[in-house]
């Protein structure tokens, strides 16, 4: 059987997260990490700029460095583009969409709040979501790109300031904080958000349940790949598509998660 390879792709890298979550399932894989800073944060970005974008990107990539499958780390680009991207590519592709589901499978209070970039919560297909599975549910809604940008910062210095930190979770959930029944399940709808998953249950007391979607992705990705009795180290590349003082200290992120390279990838 002869090594698999993914593509793991977002506009920074929240896609971390979900890297995680696959290795602790397949560490077998070998792994690209394609981070569109070019482009950051796609949760602003037009709906037709976006689907453009990841069809030009993805195709230039793929032909260079050919992959076995591409996971779309990234809610926004999921919501936005899939269904393009499965339409002009002929290999698997695996995207990610808020879990409202286990939410409400989850919540003892019937209140969930959903916390995404602006471009997510505005999607048709959550609040599809939301109808299908959390209608006898209250569902409180947070947009903010404050906090993808608060994840990137964490990941680009190597020590931040945990009072500081704070000061800024308060500021972005303080609408959520003063309410007289919290929810108790909060849906972590951007792949950046789980880098902060401590930071935001010391945030509100720790009295809260976080879900996200990095574990239904990585058993997604190994129905897809079965990649069992390879014993082969496995080797992760990381690529960005512009090179500036903060993708350059973001280095260090992918370091100590085993990358061996870090390179600068630009689409014709």
């Amino acid at each position: 059987m002869s090594v698999k390879h993914i593509l793991i792709f977002d506009s920074g890298v929240g896609g971390l997260s979900i890297f995680e979550e696959i290795i602790k399932k397949m560490d077998q894989l070998n792994c690209y990490y394609l981070s569109d800073n070019a482009y950051f944060p796609y949760g602003e970005l037009k709906e037709d700029v976006l689907i453009q974008r990841l069809l030009l990107l993805l195709s230039d990539f793929i032909k260079k460095y050919p992959v076995d499958l591409i996971v779309i780390a990234c809610n926004s680009a999921s919501t936005v583009a899939l269904q393009a991207l499965r339409e002009n590519f002929d290999i698997p592709i695996v995207g990610v969409v808020p879990a409202i589901k286990p939410a409400c499978q989850l919540t003892k209070n019937n209140i969930i709040g959903l916390i995404a970039t602006p471009a997510t919560i505005a999607r048709e297909y959550t609040s599809l979501l939301i109808h299908k599975f959390a209608s006898q549910k209250k569902v409180l809604s947070l947009a903010s790109t404050a906090l993808v940008k608060l994840s990137e910062r964490k990941l680009s210095v190597q020590s931040i300031n945990e009072c500081v930190l704070q000061q800024q979770l308060r500021a972005i959930f303080k609408e959520w904080l003063i309410l007289p029944v919290r929810p108790d399940i909060l849906v972590l709808g951007c792949t950046h958000f789980p880098l902060l998953k401590q930071e935001i249950k010391t945030c509100f007391g720790g009295n809260i349940k976080l879900v996200d979607s990095g574990e239904a992705i990585a058993k997604r990705v190994q129905q897809l790949l079965p990649v069992s009795g390879l014993k082969k180290e496995s080797q992760h590349h990381a690529f960005y598509t512009k090179k500036n003082r903060q993708q350059c200290a973001l280095e260090h992120a992918f370091k100590i998660r085993k990358f061996i390279s870090f390179s600068l990838f630009i689409a014709s």
